[in-house]
């Protein structure tokens, strides 16, 4: 199984509407202010990670001061994020619309063709991070690794056993498929709109497992509600070092979310410098590193050209995985 992700790393200086972090003033970006309130589209529904991600960089731009207007966190998560994808188009050339992406960027528009969404159209702003998968069962399973996991896939049977998830095609519904092809398994995929639910529906029993973000499970983690099995990450994850790797168990699944914000297209290049700088400055603060050591994020800054390279460049490794799961 092959790596599904690369690593970008780019350098630089951060600003804000004016003034630089370094205090050097910025004049391509002070030539576009937003003049009304920004909408901040999230692929996704309320409460999973790409939704509090949003939600606590809004924060960070709040009470950091980083712009005069507000900005409004909006979930359009129906259809597996087709509903963001065809109001992100419809406000083409729109500088107070930006969207938080996860992969379903990709997934979505090539399940759906009919949507006519293009992501080479759209107006890369940056990526922030990159998000990790984990194996998750309930606390009192009483499955503690990945042999009882297979173990109690089998004896369930895949008509018993529920793999909680987000829509069909979406990530969580391939990292699925590659546990199923390595461990020669199969489950009942059950998907919700948002990770937030899936997270909420292992504790409550609705679902037997789950492949959700550290950051939708941590705090049922954090309860002793629910445990990790195995992380699909190429090292331990310093939040959870007792959690070995599939690598580490015999299997090669790596498999990471990016987590970017992107424009609709043809918005102004003075936008876009505004939204990349005000960004950079989200990325270097003390709030976002903690919040990402914390919920077991990499951070990963991409911006420009290598972005589009980089969401390019995924969106056929994805049209690979998803032909190979018959999805398209």
């Amino acid at each position: 199984m092959r790596r599904l992700s690369r690593r970008h790393f780019g350098l630089g200086i951060a600003a804000g509407a004016g003034l630089s972090l370094l205090g050097a003033p910025r004049e391509a970006a002070a030539k576009w202010q937003p003049r009304q309130p920004i909408e901040f589209v999230v692929m996704a529904g309320q409460g999973g990670g790409a939704d509090r991600l949003a939600r606590f960089i809004v924060g960070i731009i709040a009470d950091n001061g980083l712009m005069d207007q507000s900005i409004i966190p909006i979930n359009k998560g129906a259809d597996s994020g087709g509903e963001a994808l065809n109001y992100v188009k419809a406000n083409a050339g729109n500088p107070h619309v930006i969207m938080a992406t996860l992969n379903s960027l990709y997934t979505t528009p090539l399940r759906v063709p009919s949507l006519g969404i293009d992501i080479a159209n759209l107006t890369p702003i940056a990526r922030l991070a990159e998000d990790v998968f984990v194996l998750w069962v309930h606390a009192e399973s009483n499955i503690t690794n990945i042999n009882e996991y297979v173990a109690a896939v089998r004896q369930a049977g895949p008509q018993n056993w529920k793999m909680g998830g987000t829509g069909s095609g979406q990530e969580d519904s391939l990292v699925t498929s590659m546990l199923e092809e390595a461990y020669g398994i199969k489950h009942t995929y059950v998907p919700y709109k948002g990770g937030g639910t899936v997270a909420k529906n292992l504790i409550s029993g609705v679902v037997n497992s789950t492949v959700n973000n550290p950051s939708e499970q941590i705090d049922f983690y954090n309860e002793g509600l629910s445990r990790p099995i195995a992380a699909f990450t190429p090292r331990r994850l310093r939040a959870f070092p007792q959690v070995p790797t599939f690598r580490e168990l015999g299997h090669n699944m790596v498999y990471f979310m990016q987590r970017s914000v992107v424009a609709p297209a043809n918005i102004s290049e003075e936008a876009r410098i505004f939204y990349e700088d005000i960004f950079k400055q989200v990325h270097l603060s003390a709030e976002w590193k903690e919040y990402t050591e914390k919920k077991a994020l990499a951070r990963a800054w991409l911006k420009r050209g290598p972005l589009m390279d980089y969401l390019l460049a995924e969106r056929e490794v994805h049209r690979g995985i998803l032909s190979a799961m018959q999805e398209i």
